[in-house]
């Protein structure tokens, strides 16, 4: 089953945010992955301290059917990163095929910031900004599926 979640982009208080939502909510704590725990760019690119304490992901379960998810900002795929557009829209398929055809017709006429790809967690992920302006993120994980 496909789902749709909301995924939160922040400037630097994801944690924060998250701990308050949490707190919120009451479901299980969320478990914080920070970009110091990303494996070294193929660039050599080193990140700052600063920048590797911040949030590279985080979900919060809501209900037994949704959750939000969030990180901080990153970079330049986040450049034009203000609140009002600090969200995308996050879908999760069945299927390699399905999360191709969902990121090709939702993507035509917009902006590709990540193809489809093979990631270093484990998911087929890309990202991107449809015709409209709203941002997209559509992935499958072979192994979350029963």
């Amino acid at each position: 089953m496909t789902t749709a979640n909301i995924y939160l982009t922040f400037d630097g208080n994801c944690e924060e945010a998250f701990k308050f939502y949490h707190a919120v909510f009451g479901s299980e704590t969320p478990n914080f992955s920070r970009f110091k725990d990303m494996p070294p760019s193929e660039e050599g690119k080193a990140i700052s301290a600063e920048e590797g304490d911040k949030i590279m992901h985080v979900s919060l379960p809501i209900s037994q059917e949704t959750m939000i998810m969030g990180s901080d900002t990153g970079g330049e795929w986040a450049a034009h990163h203000k609140a009002g557009n600090n969200f995308s829209i996050s879908i999760s398929t069945d299927s390699k095929e399905e999360a191709d055809r969902l990121f090709n017709g939702l993507s035509a006429g917009g902006q590709v910031t990540m193809p489809m790809a093979d990631t270093f967690w484990g998911d087929y992920f890309g990202m991107f900004t449809d015709k409209f302006g709203i941002n997209w993120m559509v992935g499958y994980n072979s192994g979350q599926q029963a």
